[in-house]
């Protein structure tokens, strides 16, 4: 039979149905099933009505940048998914309650633990939870960064700015890259060094470096921060 339309309430009962025992459309994980069923829907449905829909679009839609790349052949129509007879019941709440050993048959994320799964089978089920888990370790999230342009003011004209600038640029600091630096006047023939800087947030505090910048007493007034963007 297959799915109906999404945009009825039948259509969303069976989806509703389907899914209260599975974490994917088909198969023991993402694919272009559920590919093509998520995107056959509006939105996500209302978890009220709806919750294991619900639960199961929230849970595509981690995937979204990933759709392209998912298993499963992207031609095919959502309609081609989901129940293969018309009995299944169509309101949820007019589902019978499952019993305990309902529940124990039921389909965990891989597929099924049951003894009389077949080796083959198992075997199968071992391989995808291998390659899902290998996956989502090698994903990385790149570490947030942002470019920072210090102002460093000395304290008059004969401070030795030189100097100043290789102190400043001895201080070293996981997370921490030294960039382009200017000399620009004030007033009254001093010049400040303007610097930029690139920061990894989570391992550099700006407010720690001005402080260990300003440690250097004999050339250093104080420290602006004369403009910061996210990269």
């Amino acid at each position: 039979m297959g799915f109906v339309d999404f945009m009825t309430d039948a259509g969303l009962s069976m989806l509703e149905s389907w899914v209260t025992t599975r974490s994917y459309v088909s198969g023991y994980g993402p694919s272009q099933a559920d590919v093509a069923s998520f995107k056959a829907l509006p939105g996500p449905p209302k978890v009220e009505k709806y919750p294991h829909a619900w639960r199961w679009y929230k849970h595509i839609a981690s995937y979204q940048s990933e759709f392209s790349s998912l298993p499963g052949d992207p031609s095919k129509a959502y309609t081609t998914y989901g129940p293969e007879k018309s009995e299944m019941t169509l309101n949820p709440k007019d589902a019978p309650k499952e019993t305990a050993a309902d529940e124990d048959e039921d389909d965990d994320l891989f597929g099924s633990d049951d003894e009389s799964e077949d080796e083959e089978s198992k075997k199968k089920r071992e391989e995808n939870l291998a390659a899902y888990k290998k996956k989502k370790e090698g994903k990385t999230k790149p570490a947030a960064k942002s470019i920072v342009t210090l102002d460093v003011k000395p304290w008059d004209d004969e401070t030795d700015m030189k100097q100043l600038e290789q102190n400043l640029r001895g201080i070293e600091m996981d997370g921490l890259t030294w960039g382009a630096s200017k000399l620009v006047p004030l007033a009254f023939g001093i010049k400040k060094l303007q610097i930029n800087l690139v920061v990894e947030d989570e391992k550099v505090s700006i407010d720690e470096l001005q402080q260990q910048i300003e440690g250097d007493e004999d050339h250093v007034q104080s420290t602006d921060v004369a403009a910061m963007q996210k990269l």
